[in-house]
């Protein structure tokens, strides 16, 4: 059974279609990347994966499951770790994944969460340091403790390399396949073409709203993909 899966999902607003048609699975243990401009539908679709909008057509399911904004149980099993990371600055890195694995449920000791956290690639150094001392990588790292506190099942990145320089995009990429070796299912909205290439399994390219293509990564190299994707768009 696929652990996300797209049913024909769509989204409209006053009548413009952000996402058309979209039939989608992916698979426990892989990792998914959407390429496409601002606007082709990338981040209208993890929202109603993650259940922040409800879709005007379709299903959007999870393990099997509707994912509804009122079914908190279903959506237990999703983790979002967006541009952005959301996080307290005048708390430490241990702190912020202490407090959101309560909200989230969980309780753990100091050894438990240090652990999640050197999971994340967050050396014991910097765990008990102000989040306003973070670089925007680190910060990332946070994100991913938070993910794996929660135990989903599936976490959605929405351009996560975005601002990472060369060395943190390659360490940000060697924890997602990590995570992806253990079972975990990663959606991610990119438009690094070559990080793509090498974290994916596979890459689906969209444009206004539509699923155009769906590639494997081991049929295609970087450099082709670019010119599929510029031909795409």
């Amino acid at each position: 059974m696929a652990v996300l899966q797209a049913i024909s999902l769509g989204r409209q607003y006053n009548g413009i279609a952000a996402l058309s048609n979209l039939n989608l699975s992916v698979e426990k243990g892989e990792v998914f990347c959407l390429l496409g401009q601002n606007g082709a539908g990338k981040s209208t679709t993890i929202n109603l994966f993650l259940g922040f909008i409800e879709p005007s057509s379709g299903s959007a399911l999870i393990n099997g499951r509707e994912i509804s904004r009122s079914d908190a149980e279903v959506r237990r099993a999703l983790a979002y770790i967006p541009e952005v990371v959301q996080l307290y600055g005048n708390l430490s890195g241990i702190e912020n994944l202490d407090f959101f694995s309560r909200i989230a449920g969980f309780r753990y000791t100091e050894d438990e969460l240090r652990a999640f956290l050197l999971k994340a690639g967050l050396q014991q150094d910097a765990q008990a340091k102000k989040l306003g001392a973070y670089s925007k990588g680190m910060r990332q790292k946070v994100g991913i403790a938070i993910a794996l506190a929660k135990n989903a099942d599936a976490i959605l990145m929405d351009e996560p390399t975005s601002g990472l320089d060369p060395q943190a995009t390659d360490g940000f990429t060697q924890i997602c396949k990590e995570l992806a070796a253990d079972g975990k299912t990663i959606f991610m909205a990119t438009h690094d073409i070559f990080n793509a290439v090498n974290v994916g399994a596979r890459i689906g390219i969209m444009r206004q709203g539509t699923l155009v293509h769906t590639v494997a990564t081991h049929d295609i190299s970087a450099s082709e993909l670019q010119q599929l994707y510029l031909r795409t768009i």
